[in-house]
């Protein structure tokens, strides 16, 4: 694949990456200025002309990932039998300038119950770049007109309509943040109880009462989960001092919650192709949900 079919396969896979880029080239080089290459965690794809130039901007990549770097670098590299090497000398006798830009993987965010507050949330959210899972066990939910608005952002929107929501949280890559807000209790807690047999999520927000969060706690405490397992999961969601229960308050309010732990620079990117959605949940508040 080339390498915007490279980057394209990274985000669409969740993976980070830096496409490095021939910036100036003067006198003698293996590659021309434009040549370009995409540096994965455990791949590359194109070249930019081999050789230490090659495996050293490798190295230089991926240490910006391993070190979560989102500003792109510049650096020079002179090919002559004087310079100090990693890997190999290249005698070209020029110089060459590289670009490293980094893109960072886009979040994963799944909302369990696209209900009232599950479909104003999915709007939000849909308007920022990620992987935005819709899931609920009601078909009718995701309908394509009903989730048209939602499905017009920049998010990469994935409807899942299925029986068992909490075999689906389960095979949400690591890191991903979870919003449980589903039309039935009972779901709900199969939902946390899911989240809390991972240690590797994001966040996971539980849409509720605190009364309710108590129940669910007598009860995950019932199945085996300590107190500071429990305490992963946030109930009721959003931010405390945003009061009220109107479903788009407690989106707004859930939302702003979330972009505290994502990543303070997501790179734009393209629409992606994107699946139907629905929604449809109950209404509640930070501080109050049913």
């Amino acid at each position: 694949m080339d390498w915007l079919e490279a980057l394209q396969y990274l985000r669409s896979a969740g993976l980070p990456g830096v496409l490095a880029t021939v910036a100036e080239v003067r006198g003698h080089a293996p590659r021309e200025a434009g040549a370009k290459m995409v540096v994965g965690a455990e791949a590359m794809w194109g070249s930019i002309g081999g050789g230490n130039l090659e495996a050293t901007v490798v190295d230089q990549a991926r240490n910006m990932m391993a070190r979560g770097i989102t500003a792109p670098q510049n650096t020079e590299f002179s090919l002559n039998e004087h310079a100090a090497t990693q890997h190999g000398r290249q005698c070209c006798g020029g110089k060459v300038r590289v670009l490293l830009e980094p893109f960072l993987a886009l979040p994963t965010v799944a909302i369990f119950g696209v209900g009232h507050v599950g479909y104003e949330l999915g709007r939000i959210l849909s308007r920022v770049p990620m992987t935005l899972y819709l899931v609920d066990s009601r078909e009718e939910q995701l309908g394509t007109a009903r989730l048209a608005d939602v499905t017009s952002g920049v998010a990469d929107v994935r409807t899942v309509h299925t029986p068992v929501p909490d075999s689906l949280l389960g095979d949400l890559p690591a890191g991903a943040h979870v919003f449980i807000m589903s039309h039935d209790h009972s779901e709900d807690f199969l939902l946390c109880h899911a989240a809390l047999r991972r240690a590797d999520l994001g966040s996971v927000g539980l849409i509720g009462s605190r009364a309710k969060w108590i129940r669910f706690r007598q009860k995950l405490a019932a199945e085996g989960f300590t107190e500071s397992e429990m305490d992963r999961i946030r109930c009721p969601i959003g931010l405390p001092e945003v009061r009220g229960k109107a479903p788009a308050v407690i989106a707004v309010s859930a939302a702003a919650s979330l972009f505290r732990a994502l990543p303070s620079a997501v790179p734009p990117v393209s629409p992606a192709a994107r699946p139907p959605v629905s929604p449809a949940a109950r209404p509640s508040a930070p501080g109050h949900n049913v």
